[in-house]
């Protein structure tokens, strides 16, 4: 979760050490053991959130990622980066969401657990971020997928 977020490995590391060092501070607090996975989630987030607001715009690339790419199709290399560029410029409510759903696999009451908040709400931004990717991408790439997934709330 925390490389999806900071898009960069040593980044992601520095803010899994930082989530660790926040849930083992925290974990007298937390009242119910059984919701530590979607506990340690949120952490996650807010520590990538914080993250993100300290660090400068600007995202440099390893070298590595970049030999990754030349071994794919170049379609699907600029499918995938226009997509992530995309999802990147979304409202946090929506990235979240997305995230978590897309990325994660959580369920909307995982999500809805996760992030404190009413499943309809979390339902209504997944169908907005949706909505906010498609236009985006002009439909150029994502619409029979979308269509599927908006089929399925």
């Amino acid at each position: 979760m925390a490389y999806v977020y900071v898009q960069n490995e040593n980044d992601a590391v520095e803010v899994f050490q930082q989530t660790i060092i926040r849930a083992y501070e925290g974990l007298p607090k937390l009242n119910d053991p059984q919701y530590f996975s979607t506990w340690l989630t949120r952490i996650i987030i807010n520590c990538c959130k914080t993250y993100l607001a300290k660090k400068n715009s600007v995202q440099l690339v390893e070298p590595h990622t970049l030999e990754d790419l030349n071994s794919t199709s170049p379609t699907y290399i600029e499918e995938e980066l226009d997509l992530w560029h995309s999802l990147c410029e979304l409202e946090e409510k929506y990235k979240t969401v997305l995230l978590l759903r897309f990325y994660q696999d959580y369920s909307v009451k995982d999500i809805a657990a996760i992030l404190q908040c009413p499943e309809g709400t979390v339902k209504t931004h997944i169908r907005r971020g949706l909505q906010v990717l498609r236009q985006q991408l002009k439909g150029a790439y994502i619409d029979e997928w979308v269509q599927s997934v908006e089929r399925s709330y």
